[in-house]
């Protein structure tokens, strides 16, 4: 959604298929030549995030997990990684609670799924937040919707058109997709999901990431608006689908001076 969130430290690449290496890399290398801010969970691990601890919210997560058809572990991921599991978390850009919604994008998913008036209500905040990463990944696939949840699915469709991905962007997406990794979503509940995708396979042909060329890793072009806010959030004071992503189906070559394809 529309959301503001939080980068942790990179995950590690042993052990992946090649696809998600070359992703990871690819990610990891904009950073190297333009820095994104400390975040708070920066300090996590991937493997920590990923690691399975008492949740006070694992009922809420698992309403969620199954009105949706979102893997549990996907729904902590994602919840900690955005707001370090700080129920009253607020961002600079004034996303809120566990999954970090944007006001707008919160006024309209309660009235869509029925949920309370208190955007920091642990449940109705989980609820939206999955709803949301639902809608992404229905329309943008994998990893376009955790590019879309991040910095928003305007910013994501600037990027479609060529606007470069911001640093922050690229690590959340470096951080989170070896967590969930490949899989195909069960189908949400009969009725749940209220808004259909637009071209669910748009993001095939995007350049979000791209191979290595002659002079290295090109990243002269990649994503971009959050839920619409890119600026995570600092705590103020946790099995997947498999939407198999075919071995370069979202790696587009270029040339040194080649427009986005």
């Amino acid at each position: 959604m529309r959301i503001a969130r939080t980068n942790p430290a990179s995950p590690m690449l042993t052990g992946r298929p090649r696809a998600a290496r070359c992703i990871i890399l690819f990610l990891l290398s904009g950073l190297s030549v333009s820095a994104a801010p400390p975040l708070a969970v920066l300090a996590q691990s991937a493997q920590s995030i990923a690691q399975p601890i008492h949740d006070p919210h694992a009922a809420f997560v698992t309403e969620a997990s199954q009105r949706f058809g979102i893997p549990e572990h996907w729904i902590r991921s994602v919840r900690r990684v955005e707001s370090a599991d700080d129920v009253r978390a607020v961002s600079s850009a004034g996303a809120m609670g566990l999954m970090q919604v944007m006001p707008a994008t919160w006024a309209e998913l309660r009235v869509r799924y029925g949920l309370g008036r208190d955007p920091f209500d642990p449940r109705d905040n989980i609820i939206a937040g999955t709803a949301y990463l639902r809608e992404m990944y229905d329309r943008y696939g994998s990893p376009g919707f955790l590019a879309a949840y991040s910095a928003g699915p305007g910013r994501y469709e600037e990027y479609l058109a060529g606007r470069p991905l911001p640093a922050e962007t690229r690590a959340y997406v470096a951080t989170l997709a070896p967590l969930i990794g490949g899989a195909n979503l069960s189908p949400p509940a009969p009725g749940t999901v209220a808004v259909a995708a637009a071209d669910p396979h748009a993001w095939r042909r995007a350049p979000l990431f791209v191979t290595p060329s002659a002079h290295g890793l090109d990243a002269r072009k990649t994503i971009s608006e959050p839920q619409e806010n890119d600026a995570r959030t600092a705590p103020s004071s946790g099995e997947g689908p498999t939407n198999s992503v075919q071995s370069g189906s979202i790696f587009v070559a270029r040339a040194d001076d080649g427009d986005p394809q």
